[in-house]
């Protein structure tokens, strides 16, 4: 009876051991607080996320692009920088810097092909000198074609442009770029004629060569826009022109962007003191 009841007394001093579960209380109260904690930060870290980073994006890749000039009127250098950039498609805006300005007066009178204009700035670029930016123009839009895509041709493109940027000093002199005036019957001196007849042979050797009705083809390239303010200089002068050239010209004067700059040239004052000289 003693071993039945000490038998006893372990199985029922077992059941109270037992019964009493500590691991409950615990398993409930540890998924809570946990659960909690983390569904706070998800839903704020990708409000603030997407909101921020989308603008910034687009306003880095839009392009922008800057052309410096001055005069309509008497900017030969302008003219031709301003040409290239239309002919590439780029989209730009004008700065103007007024002719009259001590600095830029200066460097006007120099008769130099490298001044403070025409310069660009495009996408934090500085392009200055009238070749620079037509090779630059090039590189950024090449589907445009300033340059022709033969080799040959394309260097042939660049030595006469080459001549006009650095050459036919008597010619600068002895016809300053002015769009409004006209000077009919103009008497030309020796050494300007020397220019003017080097200049058609370059333009009928390039029309004869390519076929035109341009110098390199059927679109004109920056070879045209760089001889561009001579055609206006032969029409301000009257220069006699040989039929092939004549008509030359009159392709170059019935391009959209030359009717909008001759345009714009009219608006500038009458008159800019000692500005009848190239720049």
């Amino acid at each position: 009876m003693a071993k039945a009841a000490a038998k006893v007394v372990k199985k029922v001093a077992a059941k109270p051991v037992a019964k009493p579960v500590a691991v409950r209380p615990a398993a409930k109260a540890s998924p809570k607080p946990v659960a909690k904690v983390a569904a706070k930060p998800a839903p704020k870290a990708s409000v603030k996320a997407v909101p921020k980073v989308a603008p910034k994006a687009v306003a880095k890749g839009k392009p922008e692009a800057v052309l410096t000039i001055s005069s309509k009127n008497y900017g030969a250098w302008a003219l031709r920088g301003w040409l290239l950039a239309k002919l590439s498609g780029l989209e730009f805006t004008e700065k103007i810097v007024p002719p009259d300005d001590p600095d830029m007066k200066a460097e006007m009178l120099l008769l130099s092909p490298s001044m403070l204009v025409p310069s660009l700035m495009h996408n934090g670029i500085k392009v200055w000198d009238t070749l620079a930016i037509g090779e630059y123009l090039n590189e950024i839009k090449p589907k445009a074609g300033l340059l022709p895509a033969d080799a040959k041709a394309r260097a042939h493109c660049r030595a006469i442009s080459g001549e006009m940027h650095s050459g036919f000093s008597a010619l600068r002199a002895a016809l300053p770029m002015n769009i409004k005036g006209k000077f009919p019957n103009f008497k030309v001196w020796a050494r300007a004629q020397a220019d003017i007849d080097h200049i058609v042979s370059i333009w009928k050797n390039c029309l004869s060569t390519y076929g035109g009705p341009y110098l390199f083809g059927t679109a004109p390239c920056a070879a045209d826009a760089m001889y561009a303010p001579v055609v206006k200089r032969f029409m301000t002068y009257d220069v006699k022109l040989d039929k092939a050239s004549a008509d030359y010209c009159k392709r170059i004067m019935a391009l959209p962007a030359m009717a909008e700059w001759i345009a714009a040239a009219a608006l500038e004052p009458e008159e800019i003191d000692e500005l009848d000289a190239e720049f």
